[in-house]
């Protein structure tokens, strides 16, 4: 009972207690749960129709078609322009396939797997022509060469005794097929989704009847034209109440003119160039005075043009003049074979060169070369090599020699374009040296390190110069003393100047220019056309008007510095009336409607061309083959008008037509003749053409849904 009391004389302590553990529990899994959602929101790339793309999902498309790519050009890595290409590339095709994919499934079409691989077993889809699996003689997708592939790759899979690296090949052509099963599919449906839009657009005969005649009856006239630039801009007042008008107008006629599918925001910024000082320079031609030294009596020039550090290497063989850069077969010209000339600098490369031309001599462009190889360097080896190259002096024919050997033999040949000036191994130059001095119809027999090749040269094509020269091409780099020295520099300015009006009062005088770029949109990739400026964009969609960035280190060496300073933000959707640039736009419409209606009113009256012509600032000319169905170029106002198409086509032959409104200027055009194209009315050809033409509609309303599609692209935020 004691213990009792005690607990309750202590309830209400220890209810405050209970309560206290229970809400930091609470607490914890409330922080728990936010800390998740945050997570999960840092890894959202995109938004399609209110869904999240992910970063994996996306980077694992990513993956996929660069593995393609790869496969296609030798495993070689992608460059960053490149790179950026392809996710772009990837980026649209995924927004596409989902929209279609959305618009499909609300009309309940499907690409079933029984009509996939009916697409396969026929080959009818141009994406497999793409695959490693065509027939080389038909040139078509070979259905049982996938088969087999397949087939083989199973059992691979499953032996533990296949090598690894071997596997891993097969794994990666796997890979790819996959992606183009997957592509196959994604490509099914989008037909089949296109053809049902194609079926909504059936032409008829009386519109083919119509599309023909608008195309074969062609009008002559003689127009005269008062082009809008007759009358100053300055003459023309524009009221704010006429811009709201003419807002109002276009807004409503073509309302994708005002949609912005993203936002985007006006920047000022600064960007200073780092490039190598007068002290670099002298560097530079100091190291390059001594290599050139020792190119002289250097007994591997190739070894000392590579120590160089040269951009060009030096192989030793002779090359054509298309291997050369173009400033150095330039230099050429003016230099004897024995002579040396640098260090010179070409600005066109920013680089500074030292060049020794050894030798001109005289060698085919192109050879045809068959090859016996024997491996082995032993005795029996060369020994069986002798025998070989004496066989076939004394008049063996190649081929018999070759089957003994089990060895194919065949013709086949190397120019010096593939050549080029490529830095060789040992073996692979005398290989190629044999090859293109070597008489056609001679034998010749190389040592290599780890066998012997017996080549007969075949046949041999378009003797052309070749020059032995070797090249020491290096990049007029700075220092970091010359990047420390321009960094400190623009840095105090921008300590000194910490807003963006100080920066555009006083950048002139520091002999900075600041520069505008208006609609900077997050897929833009580089901020100001510099590249490696990520972080620059990042800024500036997180910061506000008025602000100014931090200094970047920006370009593909850090050889820039930018500032960036926030000058205007435009939200997504339909742009602000107040937008500076669309007012500018209003303005110049307005502009042009007023100088329109005050020449239509001034060439009203008047009765022929003659007279308009008159009128000061008119051009005259006589335009034939105006058809409805093209609009009319008018060389004299440099203007594309498709109103004349429209007139010239519906007045008689002598009407005298004024006042047309055009994009450049107003007319009055006099029918001088109509004619009628020879050529025969075929409604099953027009209404095929008509079905083409219906194409451009389809893709339009796939442009439309895109922008339906309530897309957003937060890619900056994960590339760099």
């Amino acid at each position: 009972m004691a213990t009792l009391q005690k607990i309750r004389s202590k309830g209400t302590a220890l209810i405050l207690i209970l309560g206290l553990a229970l809400f930091a529990f609470i607490a914890e899994e409330l922080v728990r749960a936010l800390s998740s959602s945050r997570n999960a929101s840092r890894q959202v790339i995109g938004e399609v129709y209110g869904e999240n793309v992910t970063y994996q999902e996306f980077n694992d498309l990513v993956d996929e078609y660069e593995n393609a790519v790869k496969l296609g050009n030798g495993g070689q890595n992608l460059t960053e322009a490149q790179n950026i290409q392809l996710r772009d590339q990837v980026w649209n095709e995924f927004l596409q396939n989902q929209v279609i994919a959305h618009e499909a499934k609300a009309l309940g079409l499907t690409v079933t797997d029984a009509e996939l691989q009916n697409i396969i077993n026929t080959g009818s889809s141009q994406l497999l022509r793409q695959t490693p699996f065509v027939n080389q003689q038909t040139g078509m997708f070979d259905v049982n060469m996938l088969n087999q592939f397949l087939k083989n790759y199973d059992e691979i899979q499953n032996n533990p005794d296949y090598p690894e690296a071997q596997k891993e090949v097969l794994v990666q052509y796997y890979k790819y097929w996959k992606f183009i099963e997957k592509r196959v599919r994604e490509d099914a449906l989008s037909q089949k989704y296109q053809n049902l839009l194609s079926a909504c657009l059936i032409s008829n005969p009386v519109s083919a009847k119509a599309s023909f005649e608008a195309r074969n009856n062609e009008t002559q006239v003689l127009l005269a034209a008062v082009p809008y630039t007759s009358i100053k801009d300055g003459d023309i007042e524009v009221s704010e109440d006429e811009l709201k008008a003419k807002y109002k107008e276009l807004a409503q006629q073509a309302p994708e003119l005002f949609d912005m599918q993203e936002e985007a925001r006006d920047i000022k910024y600064i960007v200073v160039p780092v490039t190598a000082s007068d002290a670099d320079k002298d560097a530079l031609t100091k190291e390059l005075n001594e290599f050139k030294e020792a190119m002289e009596t250097s007994e591997n020039l190739a070894n000392t043009v590579r120590e160089s550090r040269s951009s060009i290497s030096y192989s030793g063989l002779p090359v054509s003049r298309k291997a050369l850069p173009n400033d150095i077969a330039a230099q050429l010209d003016s230099m004897a074979p024995g002579t040396s000339v640098g260090p010179t600098i070409n600005t066109s490369d920013n680089t500074m060169n030292v060049v020794k031309y050894i030798a001109k001599v005289q060698q085919p462009d192109s050879v045809e070369y068959r090859v016996i190889s024997v491996p082995g360097s032993d005795d029996k080896a060369k020994a069986t090599a002798d025998s070989i190259f004496t066989a076939l002096n004394a008049g063996a024919p190649i081929d018999t020699i070759a089957k003994k050997y089990n060895q194919a033999a065949e013709a086949q040949w190397i120019t010096s374009e593939q050549i080029g000036n490529n830095s060789l191994r040992d073996d692979d130059k005398k290989f190629v040296e044999s090859l293109f001095t070597t008489a056609a119809g001679s034998y010749k027999k190389v040592e290599l390190s780890n066998g012997s090749l017996i080549i007969k040269v075949t046949d041999s094509r378009n003797i052309i110069d070749k020059y032995d020269v070797a090249i020491i091409k290096r990049s007029i780099d700075f220092s970091e003393d010359t990047h420390n020295s321009i960094w400190n520099k623009f840095s105090s300015f921008l300590a000194a100047n910490p807003t963006q009006e100080d920066i555009e009062a006083n950048a002139a005088k520091a002999g900075y220019m600041v520069q505008t770029a208006p609609y900077v949109t997050p897929g833009s990739h580089y901020v100001a056309n510099v590249p490696s400026t990520t972080d620059a964009l990042r800024w500036i969609f997180k910061s506000k008007v008025g602000d100014v960035s931090e200094l970047y280190e920006a370009g593909s060496a850090n050889d820039q510095l930018l500032v960036v300073m926030l000058t205007a933000i435009h939200k997504k959707g339909m742009r602000d009336f107040n937008d500076e640039a669309l007012k500018e736009y209003l303005k110049e419409e307005v502009t042009k409607d007023k100088k329109a209606a005050q020449l239509i009113e001034k060439i009203q009256g008047m009765k022929s061309i003659a007279e308009v012509a008159k009128v000061a600032g008119a051009v005259q000319d006589t335009v034939s083959n105006i058809s409805f169905a093209y609009p009319v170029f008018v060389q004299k106002v440099a203007q594309s008008e498709p109103a004349l198409s429209g007139v010239a086509s519906a007045a008689k032959k002598g009407q005298f037509v004024t006042g047309i409104k055009g994009n450049g200027a107003v007319y009055a055009l006099q029918v001088l003749d109509k004619s009628k194209l020879e050529g025969k009315f075929d409604k099953k050809e027009e209404e095929a053409q008509l079905a083409s033409a219906n194409q451009r509609s389809i893709n339009g309303a796939l442009s439309y849904l895109l922008r339906k599609a309530k897309i957003e692209d937060n890619r900056y935020l994960f590339y760099q």
